[in-house]
C-alpha cells in the first residue's frame, strides 16, 4: 500500500493525514496546538522552533508502519508570516504572522518609496498591507539592524516545513504571490519592490517551483526525525487558503471558497489574472496553476466567540439562540473589529455595537448581528468579485463556523448563491494530500484529481430564499452605512 501526507500548519495547530488515494481512505489524523505571542501595539508572532516541535509531535502520534507508506507530501501553511533564517538555516528571530498588524509604518515607507499605492498594484498586483510579508522584512530592518545583517533567507511557514524535510529553499506562485514581493502577473519575484527594502532581499528569496512539480525529497535527516522514507516526494505545497481551494475543489473557473475561521477568506479560481484596482482583493496565484483572487477578513468568527464567551453559551447554544431574532437582528449592527482589520484597511480597528436601542437590546439580536458581520464582511469581497468580471455559481464553506447550519443560510441569503460543505473539515491538508499525489501521479490533471478525491456532503446545503435575500439586502446596507461612518477613525 501506498499513501499520500496532508500537512497543514495554521495559525493555532499543526495537523497531518495520511489518505490511502487508492481506498479513497483517511487512515489517520493527529494535530498539536502551536502557541501565539500577542502583544498590545499588534504585535503577533511564533517561533519556528515551535513548528519543529508540532510537526515532530504530529508525527509520533501516527503508526510507524502507517508512516513508512508515504510516497509524496503536500504541505499547507498560513499565508505571509516572515520566517527569518540566517545562513546555515537556524532562525533569527520570532515569526512575525500574518495577522500581526504592528507594520503599519513600514506599510507607509515602502508604499511612499514606490511612488504611492497604483505603483505598487501596477508593479506587483498588491498594494502594501501590514498582513503581507514585504512590510516584516522592513520591519526586521527598521527594528533589528543587526539581525537583518545576518538574513539569508527568506521564507513562508509552508516553505519553512519544505526546508525542515527537503534542506532545499524554495517556494511557489500562490503562496509566494502574497508576498508582496511578487509580480503576479509574470509569476517572478520582483526586485523593484526588493530593492525598496535592500538591494540585498531579492538575493534571500527562495528558488520558485511550480504547482505540481517537486520541491525536494525527505532527506536522511528529516526521516530520522519524523519517522518518514528517506526520498518520500515533497510537493511545492502552498497557503492554506491555496491548498483549501484544491481541497474544496475550488480548481475550476466559477468556484468560490469561503473559509470562516479567526480570519474569514473568500476566494476563486480564475484562469487569467484578476487585478483590483482598490486592493480589497488579493491578486493571488493558485498552486494548481492559474490565479485566485482573494478576499481576506481578520475578524471573521472574533465577535461571535467574544459574545458566545459573554454570555457563557456553547456553539450549539448561541446558535440557538442567534435563530430567535429576525434578519437584520431588529436594527442592530456590529462591527467586528476587535483586532487590526485588512479589508477593509483599519489597521487601528475596534470593535462596536450599532443601532441599540431599548427595545432591541437582546441576547438574541447581539449574537446574530454578531454572525452576520462575519459575513457582511465577505460580501465586501462578492461585490468586488462582479465588479470584476467573476461569474460565481457556489459557495464551497469551509472552516469551524461551515457546521453551523444558521451560518450557511446566511452566507448563503447574504451572497445569494448556494452553498455546499466538503465532507473532509480538513481542507488545507486535504489539499496537501491531493497535490502530493499530483505530484506523484504527474501524467493526471489536478482537475481530474479533485473530481475524484473532494466529496460534498449532500445533506449540508443552503440555497438562497428570495425574501430573505431582500432582507439581507437592505441589512447590509445597513452595516455599510456604520462602516463608512466609522471606518475613518480607525485608519
Amino acid at each position: 500500500m501506498k499513501t499520500v501526507c496532508g500537512i497543514d500548519l495554521g495559525t493555532q495547530s499543526c495537523k497531518v493525514l495520511i489518505y490511502d488515494y487508492e481506498a479513497k481512505t483517511v487512515l489517520a489524523r493527529s494535530q498539536t496546538p502551536v502557541d501565539m505571542i500577542s502583544e498590545n501595539d499588534g504585535t503577533r508572532e511564533q517561533k519556528a522552533e515551535w513548528y519543529d516541535a508540532a510537526l515532530k509531535s504530529c508525527f509520533d502520534k501516527i503508526d510507524a508502519g502507517l508512516k513508512a507508506t508515504v510516497a509524496a507530501i503536500g504541505i499547507s501553511g498560513h499565508q505571509h508570516s516572515f520566517v527569518p533564517l540566517d545562513a546555515a538555516g537556524k532562525p533569527l528571530y520570532n515569526v512575525k504572522l500574518w495577522c500581526d498588524t504592528s507594520t503599519a509604518a513600514e506599510c507607509e515607507q515602502i508604499t511612499g518609496a514606490a511612488g504611492g499605492e497604483d505603483a505598487l498594484i501596477a508593479e506587483t498586483g498588491l498594494p502594501m498591507r501590514p498582513g503581507y510579508t514585504a512590510p516584516k522584512v522592513q520591519w526586521l530592518k527598521n527594528h533589528k539592524p543587526e539581525l537583518f545583517a545576518k538574513l539569508r533567507h527568506i521564507l513562508l511557514p509552508h516553505d519553512y516545513l519544505n526546508f525542515l524535510l527537503t534542506g532545499e529553499y524554495t517556494a511557489e506562485y500562490g503562496d509566494a504571490s502574497g508576498t508582496a514581493l511578487f509580480d503576479v502577473r509574470k509569476r517572478e519575484w520582483s526586485k523593484k519592490v526588493c530593492n525598496l527594502i535592500d538591494p540585498a532581499v531579492i538575493g534571500y528569496l527562495p528558488r520558485l517551483v511550480e504547482p505540481g512539480a517537486i520541491a525536494g525529497k525527505v532527506s536522511e535527516t528529516a526521516a530520522a526525525s519524523f519517522g518518514l522514507p528517506v526520498g518520500a516526494l515533497v510537493a511545492s505545497g502552498g497557503g492554506d487558503n491555496m491548498m483549501g481551494a484544491i481541497g474544496t475543489g475550488a480548481v475550476k473557473d466559477g468556484f468560490l471558497t469561503m473559509s470562516l475561521g479567526t480570519s474569514g477568506t473568500l476566494f476563486g479560481f480564475s484562469n487569467t489574472p484578476v487585478i483590483d484596482p482598490s486592493g480589497n482583493l488579493a491578486a493571488f496565484c493558485s498552486s494548481s496553476g492559474g490565479w485566485l483572487p482573494l478576499l481576506c477578513t481578520m475578524n471573521c468568527t472574533v465577535a461571535s466567540e467574544e459574545f458566545r464567551a459573554l454570555f457563557g453559551l456553547d456553539v450549539k447554544a448561541f446558535d440557538a439562540e442567534a435563530a430567535k431574532a429576525s434578519i437584520g437582528a431588529d436594527g442592530m449592527v456590529i462591527l467586528p473589529f476587535f483586532n487590526g482589520e485588512r479589508t477593509p484597511n483599519l489597521p487601528n480597528g475596534r470593535a462596536s455595537v450599532n443601532g441599540a436601542t431599548s427595545a432591541n437590546f437582546k441576547r438574541e439580536n447581539l449574537a446574530r448581528a454578531s454572525l452576520e458581520a462575519a459575513i457582511f464582511g465577505m460580501r465586501i469581497g462578492m461585490e468586488g468579485f462582479s465588479e470584476l468580471g467573476f461569474k460565481a455559481r457556489e459557495i464551497r464553506l469551509i472552516g469551524g463556523g461551515a457546521k453551523s447550519k444558521i451560518w450557511q443560510s446566511i452566507a448563503a441569503n447574504v451572497m445569494n448563491l448556494p452553498v455546499r460543505v466538503p465532507k473532509s473539515d480538513e481542507a488545507a491538508a486535504m489539499g496537501g494530500a491531493i497535490q502530493a499525489l499530483w505530484t506523484l501521479t504527474p501524467a493526471v490533471s489536478i482537475e481530474s484529481l479533485v473530481d475524484e478525491h473532494v466529496v460534498l456532503d449532500n445533506g449540508a446545503i443552503a440555497t438562497p430564499d428570495p425574501d430573505s435575500v431582500t432582507a439581507y439586502n437592505a441589512a447590509y446596507q445597513e452595516y455599510a452605512k456604520y462602516l463608512a461612518a466609522l471606518g475613518p477613525l480607525y485608519t
